[in-house]
């Protein structure tokens, strides 16, 4: 609004003081949206990211999972008198365990 010829009021500059004060925050509204798209966009780049990196950390482990099967497959084919001991022997264990706790 142009200014008008005469003296200022305060009914002028209360309305200067609304249109300002309606700028500001039409601009701070604006800003925030802003920051909010760009923090939405991190995030969603951040999760990909963690995505992307579990899925390589789940197939590491899975592969790392089938090699010690395959080598404990290994041993018991080549010692099962062994393996069996060593299974008795850790299942005594266990069940000591279990049953001092009682």
């Amino acid at each position: 609004m142009p200014p008008k010829a005469g003296p200022v009021t305060t009914e002028d500059v209360a309305t200067a003081a609304n249109d300002t004060a309606a700028k500001i925050a039409a601009d701070a509204q604006k800003a925030i949206t802003e920051a909010a798209k760009r923090i939405e966009a991190t995030v969603q780049q951040s999760l990909e990211q963690i995505r992307a990196q579990s899925r390589v950390y789940a197939d590491v482990a899975g592969e790392q999972f089938d090699e010690a099967a395959r080598a404990a497959s290994e041993q018991i084919r080549a010692r099962p008198l062994a393996a069996t001991g060593a299974a008795l022997g850790v299942g005594v264990l266990i069940g000591m365990l279990l049953a001092s706790r009682r």
